[in-house]
């Protein structure tokens, strides 16, 4: 017990950061940031084509309704987040909910995925997760139809909290959201 010697948290920090510092990887060091509101929007998009459009709205999809169990796999991607990108910080999710609308102008559906939480770091990796699950789920369920599908557009769309506050992809809104914002 003689041997022991009392690190203060300045030793402890730099130990740490001189251990570990030669590593290419590490997740941030949020332990000292406070709990703040996060929110975060992103959306991404699938095009189907005609016919599986029009099986997707008409509810006669082989497989089942494409939307809703998108909408569920959403949660489970959102909540899953931390457990496949590497270095996400895991979060306690107080709400996340995802809207998918059907274009027929282009034979698509879009994913809008909404996440909050009272945490240190964004939940901006979740949102955009919950929109992959989405849009892969759709995929698996359509691609008996027609294996030739597009997944492109995947963003952020807004992002608040913490001390950047409120960002919005410089890029534009769609029009349902530019009023909000």
């Amino acid at each position: 017990m003689n041997n022991l010697k009392i690190l203060d948290q300045n030793e402890l920090k730099d130990w740490a950061k001189n251990l570990f510092a030669e590593h290419n990887f590490k997740m941030i060091d949020v332990s000292q940031k406070k709990e703040t509101y996060r929110k975060a929007l992103a959306t991404g998009k699938i095009i189907v084509g005609k016919e599986t459009f029009d099986l997707i709205r008409n509810k006669q999809m082989p497989k089942g309704d494409p939307i809703t169990l998108a909408e569920v796999a959403a949660v489970l991607g959102v909540k899953k987040t931390a457990d496949i990108i590497p270095l996400c910080h895991p979060l306690p999710i107080d709400h996340t909910a995802t809207k998918i609308t059907m274009n027929e102008s282009d034979y698509s559906l879009d994913v809008y995925c909404v996440v909050s939480a009272y945490a240190k770091t964004g939940v901006e990796m979740e949102a955009i997760m919950g929109v992959n699950t989405a849009l892969i789920t759709i995929y698996d369920l359509s691609k008996i139809v027609n294996p030739d599908l597009k997944i492109e557009g995947i963003k952020l769309l807004v992002k608040q909290g913490g001390k950047s506050g409120l960002w919005l992809n410089p890029n534009g809104l769609p029009k349902f959201l530019a009023d909000l914002f």
